[in-house]
């Protein structure tokens, strides 16, 4: 299955890098430009992965992440804070907003793919623990 990851991010440009950075692997992408936008997008998309910038318009993003992570049906996504907001403070307001990892700008190419990678790589494992521990539930029923 191919994985999704949803860009959000209000600067056209640096969606433009994320989309062409992430050509180098195999993957659907979808854009939102808002903390709305984004909000509307994890539930159309249903993306695994959401590369998330801090600094947004309508709900910033540590609201969003807040919102995805404690909704039962989204707690599982994955969600990198792409952000040029480097303060230990900010760091730690986004780990305290549910954020799973933290890149800032500028980006570097192959640190982004690498995280990028590692995430969908958890989201899988997690996944498929899931899977194995519906599956032993059912056996010793």
């Amino acid at each position: 299955m191919i994985p999704k990851i949803l860009l959000a991010d209000d600067n056209l440009q640096n969606v433009e890098l994320l989309d062409a950075y992430l050509a180098a692997i195999e993957c659907e992408v979808d854009t939102a430009s808002d903390g709305s936008k984004t909000l509307e997008k994890v539930r159309s998309f249903s993306p695994d992965l959401i590369l998330l910038d801090i600094m947004m318009p309508k709900l910033n993003g540590f609201e969003v992440c807040r919102k995805i992570k404690s909704d039962p049906a989204t707690k599982d996504i994955m969600i990198v804070m792409v952000t040029a907001l480097n303060e230990l403070g900010d760091v730690e307001r986004a780990v305290e907003a549910g954020c799973d990892d933290y890149l800032c700008k500028p980006i570097n190419k192959i640190e982004l793919l690498k995280r990028v990678d590692n995430m969908l790589k958890l989201r899988n494992i997690t996944g498929e623990l899931e899977r194995l521990k519906r599956y032993i539930d059912e056996m010793e029923k």
